[in-house]
């Protein structure tokens, strides 16, 4: 529905019925909350996405780590860890009790068995897996408050479609009424009953 449409709905008229108010409103309304509530709840998730994110570097620390295996990946690849240029391997550590721990991590593919990489590990010790960049913080981040302003538009829309559906069934059961009033009336005229 248009605005111009709810604002004219809205004016004083022999022909505005209440069902038309109460859409014009509920139109109103929803375009409000998508205006306010939808980059609030975007902005919100992008924050609670960050904040864990820098919460998981502050946490971290890197240790001197040696490759058991190689990494899969291409023959080629770019040893700097361009873009796709990290897997996942088997790397080696020493832990602070001096005890020696394997785990699980994302590498640079260029590196063969043997090879020494930096591992990042949590407060408690226990290897991060996938430890996130700060540009993948970010995109993440973006990407989350996208989809929760995306997601909030179109459950308002839901609502607001929901709502017109229930408004126009009143509306017809009105119209019915009426017409059957207005039918009978005629009837009573046509047989000239007063």
């Amino acid at each position: 529905m248009q605005l111009p449409m709810v604002f004219a709905r809205l004016r004083r008229g022999p022909l505005r019925r209440g069902c038309d108010v109460a859409e014009s409103w509920l139109v109103l309304v929803t375009a409000l909350l998508m205006a306010v509530a939808a980059p609030a709840a975007g902005v919100t998730a992008a924050h609670a996405v960050a904040d864990a994110a820098a919460r998981q570097h502050q946490d971290r620390h890197g240790v001197t780590a040696v490759l058991t295996e190689d990494p899969p990946g291409r023959i080629g690849a770019d040893p700097t860890g361009g873009v796709g240029g990290r897997a996942h391997a088997t790397v080696r550590w020493t832990a602070a009790d001096g005890t020696s721990r394997t785990g699980e991590t994302r590498v640079p593919t260029g590196l063969r068995a043997g090879d020494r990489t930096t591992a990042w590990l949590n407060g408690n010790g226990a290897l991060l897996r996938d430890p996130v960049t700060e540009v993948e913080a970010t995109i993440q981040s973006i990407a989350v408050g996208t989809v929760a302003a995306g997601g909030t538009c179109l459950l308002l829309l839901a609502a607001e479609r929901a709502g017109g559906v229930l408004i126009n069934r009143r509306r017809s059961a009105l119209w019915e009424r009426e017409w059957a009033a207005g039918d009978a009336e005629w009837g009573r005229r046509e047989r000239g009953s007063p």
